[in-house]
Order: structure tokens, then C-alpha cells, then sequence
């Protein structure tokens, strides 16, 4: 440790520290532009200067290293005039667009120019023009305002590893821009909004639509992936207006996924389903909650006994799903399940494994060694892969297990071939198992090759690895026997075995035991119910959409819970209950590392729309259901958490099903088809990102 004096106080640092770090931990405030506490340090806006005792002329704080003894003065004239000195030169050819930019208040050139500007600028030549560019559908530009800070270049080339926008000239001529007009297609470009100190980037979709100081800020949780990120979620006239990243270094850092910050979008779609609707003689009718439900529950009464299928989405909250599976528990129905897109469920049999990863998210930048099976993290979970993109920039070995290449963001070695994943995973399995002389019945007709040995050796002498199934193995056929493989190949290399859960809450559906216990899963409910009680779901949450909807058809009575009035839902439903959405309730999720994350409502739900657990609540009631007398979301989350979830032993498989090549049955799914929030987002939509299609091919 090192001691420094800034402005007089004496701080006590590690040495190597730069300055503009050891000031901020001091709250002792250095305007800055270019620096960035996630981004490498690039010294080229010059705000930062600061008078050191000992230098000849002032320096950068945030290139400048901390020594014992070091002088520092952030506030001495010398350091004023120099820091007034960079704001005039910037301001030189930044134009006065204050009044109609999206930036304004809550810019940082606006904010350090009150300090270090001047009221009248000495420059009277020409501003230069900068043409703007079609970044795409989810970043409007303004480039004369851009002041060469490089924050979105580093962005794109250090964090999201791809480098789409770059500059090009110099001098006066110099601008940021992307490479032959190509559009930003990150799924992660969206934080370059935020990174911009000027209004240079703004967001699309919120552009002009209202001033910042209007906001109101509210916490929450991401509701589309099990990251279970911090959120802001800013809304005006109890409208959400726009999402932002809420700082939380444990699990989002700083960064937010754009599926996360641009959904919001559907809470204000065309067809919000925000009165209660009911079928009457083939025709719809809005009506009043009290009719609705009594509707509702009389058809399911007359279901009593015979199959009624109570499914919804995994981006429900635990509260939610706790009292949908009471309510189906409490009518005699075992047929509950969330798993709308898996395939193979030959392991139920053995009882049910829990998803979630194996280490702390943050610790993923930790691995020595990573293996997927069946994923493409970087569109299943974005902020995952970039915890694990760092591991690689600091030499970490990434083995990718898939039915193809994919274009991930790092260098790894990917095993895509027409073996299949079955037994490229199984070659990798058995050479682990030879290297530990681990004689696996269900290996026995697999042989290694030279490079499933390499890559065997290398998880074996990794002191941290991570085997990891995403969402192309639990989609797959043989889900359960890749699941067995990658247990083996965990067991033998020491590894930790993950299965990572994709939506929102798949963890705490397990926690309520939202899961077919003594009864029909998804994939068989799919073939068709006598009823069914739906919620948050639609036929296209399913592999085979075209056989959920035609079951949805073919059933006597559906009851819907949805936040949306889609043509669909009207051929299959019988009664629709509106409900609220992510940023319209108060719940609970439970992330990929079992954290329970509780969030309280943003605004107020669209119409008559309801919170899902309030509706429930009531329709407990009226089956004359015990223990449903809940004030609050707490009440219904304490419940929860008196129970106790097990994690059962995974599925013994016969060895011959290895040989199997069931890659052609494989379902991928694009990021923003993922569940209907997305689907309703116009912007999102208008990605590459939204098509499954634009998502394969080699690496970048």
C-alpha cells in the first residue's frame, strides 16, 4: 500500500493504482469523458488533467499511476485552467442542439460544461457536419455531437467482442461510425447508450418521447432470462418509457442484454388484452372481472375429473407459480408443467434435476476450462458469455458441443460435425473416463478420439471447469442421455455439472414444484387435454406449435391468463383473464445461482388488467381452496420458502442409446421469439437477432 495526498487528504492505495480510481474511492470528483471504470484506458479527451506535484505540466488521472508520496491537487488554478482549457476545445465543433436532444439531462458534457465551461465561446468559424448513420432499429445517431471519447469502440471490441463501430480519419476529419454502413447487431449494443457521454447514441425507440427529469425510476428484474439482471425501469403518467441497467457487480455489472432493456415495448402493444373476455355462442365478449372468473371456474368445475393441463411460462413469478399449481393440486390435477420446449423426458421417470449453474455467475470469469453441450450462450445468456468471454481473454479453454458452428464472440474450439452431438459429447466422455480409468457401462462402444483426449486432458488439469447443457440440449431428443454424458464427463474431469435454466424463473418453478410430480408433462398435455388452464403462455412457447395450438382447440374448456388479445388465443380460449406484466407486478425471481430477487410494481397495469397472483388468489377462493387468504406477495413467498425442494439423482440410461444421431430434430430458438413479450417488441423484431435463420454460421 501506498499513501497519496489529493486536495490535502491523505488516502491510502495500492500501488499502480491510477489516480482517477483512488479519487473516485475518496469521492473526490475529476471530470472525465473518455474513462470508463469497465473499459481500458484510452487518455483521449484530456478532461481528467490534474496538477501533480513534481510534473511539469498536468496530467491525466486516469493514465496516471499512484506512487508513495505522490502530491495531487484536482482544484489548484492549474488544474482548473487546463480542465477549462480541454472543455473549450471540446465545445469547439460540438453543436448547441441542448434544446432538442435526447441526452439532455443527463449528459455528461452538459453536466461537466456547466463546471469548466464558459459563458461565450471565442471560436466563431463554422461547426463541422457529421452525417448521421443507420445503425439499425435500436440506436439512433447524431455524430456531429460525437466528441471522439471512443467509449462504444472499446465497447464493442473489449466487452461485447465485436468491434462494429470504429473511427476512421483524423484530426478534424476524424468519425465514429460502423464498417461499410453495416448495422450494429450486438445483442448487447444497447449499453453503448448508455456508455455515450454526449447524445451521439440515444435509444430508437424512446427518442422524443419524453424529457428525462419527467422519468421516474423504479428497481427491478430483468424478466427474460435466468441472469436475473438489475434493471431501472423509468416510467412517466404510470407508463414505462424505457429500461436501463442497474449497477449490481455480482451479477450484470453494468451491462444490460437488449432483450432485457427493449421489451418493454410490448407493455404498451396494440393488442393488450386489458378487459376480461368471454366466449358467448362463438362470439367475444368483454365483461367484469366477477362474471369472468365465475365463468371460469364453473367450466373448470365441469373439467373436474377428467384431464385438465395447467401449464405457463417460466418468466412467471415463484408467487404465481406457487398458487397455480395449489389451485391445480387443489382440483386433483398432477398435470402441471413449464417445459413447453423440451423434448425428451425420459429422465422424469428418475425424478426431476433442479437447472441452475454450478458456480457463482461472477465466477465464471474465473474458469480455466468450459464445456457447452447444446448452447449458444451468447444468444441463450448474453451476460453469461460475457463472464465467460473474459475467462478466454485470460486463457481459458472453451469447448463448444453443438449440432453447428455458431459465430460466438471468442476463440473456442467448436465440435460440429455429422457425428452429432450425441457422440461428439460421448467421445469427450470416454476419454475422460479412460483417463481415469473409469470403466462407464454406458460408454462401451464409444471410442475416443486423439482430440476428444486433448480436449480431456485439458478439463482434467483445469483447476476450475464448468460442463454446461443450454438450450439446444434440453430441446433435444436425447436431452436425457446428453444429460447422463455430460454428468460422466463432469464426474471424471472434476468439473461442475451445469444445466442452465434459459427463462426468467425456471429455478423457481422447481422451488413450487411447478412440475408434473404423478402426472402428464408439457410434451404429452401438447397431444391434447379435456381442459386446460393456461398462463403467460402461447402455442408458439412450444416445439411443435402447430400441435399445442390444435390440442388448445380440440380441448373442451380453456381458461387463458395472458397479457395479450391475439387472434390466436381467441380460436382456443374460452375465457381470458387479463393479466399484468413484469413491470406491472410485484414477485419474486429466482436466478441461474438460486438467488431469490423480489421486485415491487413499476406502474400500474394497462386497463383492468390484474397481477396473475391476485387472480389466482381469488380463483383459490371461489374452488373453496383452503389457504388462500394472501394480503401480499410476501405472504405467498414465505409460503414458498417453508417448503423444501430436492434435487434428485439424474436418469440411468441403457449404453446403446449412444450410437443415436437426433440432431436433426434439434430446436434452436431465436432470442427475441423466446416468450410473447418479445415477439410484441417492433423494435427487437426488426433484428437480425429475431430470425433463427440470420443467427448460424462461422465465428466473426
Amino acid at each position: 500500500m501506498v499513501k497519496v495526498e489529493i486536495n490535502g487528504q491523505v488516502i491510502e492505495a495500492h500501488e499502480g493504482d491510477m489516480l482517477i480510481d483512488v479519487a473516485d474511492g475518496a469521492q473526490i470528483p475529476i471530470p472525465r469523458f473518455c474513462y470508463h471504470k469497465k473499459l481500458s484506458i484510452a487518455a483521449n479527451c484530456r478532461m481528467c488533467l490534474v496538477d501533480v506535484e513534481g510534473a511539469w505540466k498536468p496530467l491525466p488521472a486516469c493514465a496516471t499511476p499512484v506512487t508513495d508520496g505522490m502530491v495531487v491537487r484536482t482544484n489548484s488554478p492549474k488544474a482548473i485552467a487546463s480542465q477549462k482549457s480541454v472543455m473549450e476545445f471540446l465545445l469547439i465543433n460540438h453543436p448547441l442542439d441542448c434544446p432538442i436532444c435526447d441526452q439532455g439531462g443527463e449528459c455528461e458534457l452538459q453536466d461537466v460544461a456547466m463546471d469548466y465551461g464558459e459563458d461565450v465561446s471565442r471560436y466563431t468559424e463554422a461547426k463541422r457536419v457529421v452525417g448521421d448513420k443507420n445503425a439499425g432499429p435500436l440506436i439512433s445517431t447524431d455524430m456531429t455531437r460525437c466528441i471522439h471519447c471512443t467509449r462504444c469502440v472499446r465497447f464493442g471490441q473489449e466487452v461485447a467482442g465485436m468491434m462494429e463501430l470504429g473511427a476512421t480519419g483524423r484530426s478534424e476529419w476524424m468519425e465514429i461510425g460502423t464498417y461499410v454502413e453495416k448495422s450494429i447487431d450486438s445483442e448487447m449494443s444497447g449499453n453503448m447508450i448508455d456508455l455515450c457521454p454526449v447524445g451521439a447514441l440515444t435509444s430508437k425507440p424512446f427518442r422524443y418521447t419524453t424529457r428525462t427529469w419527467e422519468l421516474k425510476a423504479h428497481q427491478g428484474i430483468a424478466a427474460h432470462d435466468s441472469i436475473g439482471s438489475h434493471i431501472q425501469v423509468h416510467s412517466k403518467n404510470d407508463k414505462v418509457m424505457r429500461v436501463v441497467p442497474h449497477e449490481n457487480e455480482d451479477i450484470n455489472e453494468v451491462w444490460l442484454s437488449d432483450r432485457d432493456r427493449f421489451s418493454y415495448e410490448s407493455i404498451n402493444a396494440e393488442d393488450r388484452l386489458t378487459k376480461p373476455m368471454i366466449k358467448v355462442n362463438g362470439e367475444w365478449k368483454a365483461t367484469d372481472w366477477e362474471t369472468a372468473l365465475q365463468v371460469a371456474i364453473e367450466g373448470l368445475q365441469k373439467a373436474v375429473g377428467n384431464d385438465i393441463g395447467v401449464m405457463a411460462s417460466a418468466n412467471s413469478t415463484t408467487e404465481e407459480l406457487h398458487l397455480l399449481q395449489k389451485i391445480a393440486r387443489g382440483i386433483g390435477s398432477e398435470n402441471i408443467d413449464f417445459r413447453t420446449r423440451q423434448v425428451d423426458f425420459s429422465a422424469d421417470a428418475k425424478g426431476f434435476h433442479t437447472p441452475g449453474l454450478a458456480t457463482a455467475i461472477a465466477d465464471v470469469e474465473k474458469q480455466d476450462a468450459v464445456v457447452m453441450v447444446g448452447s449458444y450462450l451468447r444468444k441463450e445468456l448474453p451476460i453469461l458469455n460475457l463472464r465467460l468471454r473474459k475467462a478466454t481473454l485470460k486463457g481459458a479453454k472453451v469447448i463448444a458441443v453443438n449440432p453447428q458452428a455458431f459465430k460466438f464472440n471468442y476463440d473456442l474450439e467448436q465440435i460440429a460435425d455429422d457425428n452429432g452431438m450425441v457422440a461428439n459429447l460421448a467421445g469427450l466422455a470416454k476419454a475422460a473416463a479412460d483417463a481415469k480409468g473409469d470403466n462407464d457401462a454406458l460408454l462401451a462402444n464409444v471410442t475416443a478420439t486423439d482430440t476428444d483426449k486433448v480436449n480431456a486432458e485439458a478439463l482434467i488439469n483445469a483447476k476450475n471447469s464448468i460442463v454446461m447443457l443450454g438450450q439446444i440440449a434440453q430441446s433435444h431428443a436425447d436431452y436425457a442421455l446428453l444429460t447422463k454424458l455430460a454428468a460422466s464427463l463432469a464426474k471424471n474431469t472434476d468439473s461442475e455439472l451445469s444445466i442452465l435454466p434459459i427463462q426468467a424463473n425456471e429455478v423457481g418453478a422447481n422451488l413450487v414444484n411447478f412440475l408434473p410430480a404423478n402426472g402428464k408433462n408439457a410434451a404429452q398435455m401438447a397431444q391434447g387435454m379435456d381442459a386446460f388452464l393456461l398462463m403467460g403462455l402461447e402455442a408458439a412457447d412450444f416445439t411443435d406449435a402447430t400441435q399445442a395450438g390444435q390440442a388448445f382447440k380440440n380441448a373442451g374448456f380453456v381458461v387463458n391468463l395472458t397479457a395479450f388479445d391475439s387472434e390466436e388465443a381467441r380460436q382456443y380460449s374460452d375465457v381470458m383473464l387479463p393479466i399484468a406484466l413484469f413491470a406491472e407486478t410485484a414477485g419474486t425471481f429466482v436466478n441461474i445461482n438460486g438467488n431469490k430477487q423480489s421486485f415491487k410494481m413499476s406502474v400500474k397495469p394497462q386497463g383492468d388488467a390484474k397481477a396473475a397472483w391476485k387472480v389466482l388468489r381469488v380463483m383459490g377462493n371461489m374452488f373453496n381452496l383452503a389457504g388462500f387468504d394472501y394480503t401480499h406477495t410476501n405472504e405467498v413467498l414465505r409460503e414458498v420458502l417453508d417448503n423444501r425442494s430436492t434435487t434428485l439423482a439424474l436418469a440411468h440410461l441403457d449404453a446403446e442409446m449412444v450410437s443415436a444421431n437426433n440432431d436433426s430434430k434439434v430446436v434452436m430458438v431465436a432470442p427475441y421469439q423466446m416468450d410473447a413479450m418479445v415477439r410484441r417488441a417492433p423494435s427487437l423484431q426488426k433484428t437480425p437477432d429475431a430470425n433463427v435463420a440470420t443467427m448460424v454460421g462461422g465465428q466473426d
